[in-house]
């Protein structure tokens, strides 16, 4: 159950006591850049070094929230390549229902009002460059070895590429992924749009990088609702 927003100040003026000024200023530097205008999907990605090296391009280029879809594959973290990336982003893991997880990550999105786009060569898809970003998006990566499922590709509401001049026609996914964020928060910078977090949730996702951050987090905001628990 998420805080009040009474209790979750009360939580944050607690923790703020542990860390030093320098980190809370950095914490509020990368907040102010984070953006909800462009969200990541991975759909049954399952090598730990990609769905890692996925996770800490996310945190690089500012994108808050990671969606995993584990139809049949569980998503795991490196560590080592993640390089503590996992404390920042937020994760979402789709399982249910069973084999259509996707689908319904999908359609959470969707409903959010995010446009969901497949990066897929396949001959309607554009350019990366040419797609529009005035509406907020969440880009879908596949698995290592055959890319999208055909339930997420038809599903999609477009498709996009990224142009290759060689005799392969795929990158790593991890190495797609990290040249299509940087290429879409590039582009999101320069257009008059507000694609930062709202307030609210700047401060929600402050409160969950304190608790990560503060040793024994947990046992200090316990003895905080202790005492300010009626007697």
């Amino acid at each position: 159950m998420k805080e009040s927003p009474d209790e979750r100040e009360r939580q944050i003026a607690q923790l703020e006591a542990y860390v030093s000024e320098g980190k809370r200023a950095k914490m509020a530097e990368v907040l102010a850049r984070r953006t909800g205008h462009l969200r990541v999907i991975l759909e049954d990605v399952y090598q730990p070094h990609n769905a890692s090296a996925v996770m800490r391009s996310c945190d690089c280029f500012g994108v808050q929230h990671l969606h995993v879809t584990e139809n049949h594959n569980a998503y795991r973290v490196n560590p080592d390549v993640a390089m503590g990336s996992q404390k920042w982003i937020t994760l979402h893991r789709h399982r249910d229902p069973p084999g259509r997880a996707t689908e319904a990550c999908f359609a959470e999105l969707r409903s959010a009002g995010f446009r969901i786009v497949a990066t897929a060569l396949r001959p309607e898809s554009v350019p990366l460059g040419e797609l529009d970003l005035t509406q907020p998006i969440a880009l879908c990566f596949g698995t290592e070895r055959d890319g999208l499922s055909e339930a997420a590709l038809k599903a999609a509401d477009a498709w996009v590429h990224l142009p290759m001049y060689g005799f392969t026609q795929s990158f790593n996914v991890s190495v797609c992924a990290a040249l299509c964020l940087h290429d879409m928060r590039q582009r999101l910078d320069t257009l008059p749009l507000d694609i930062a977090l709202c307030p609210n949730e700047q401060r929600e996702i402050y409160l969950a990088w304190l608790k990560k951050s503060v040793h024994a987090a947990d046992a200090i905001l316990a003895e905080l609702a202790r005492r300010n628990r009626p007697e």
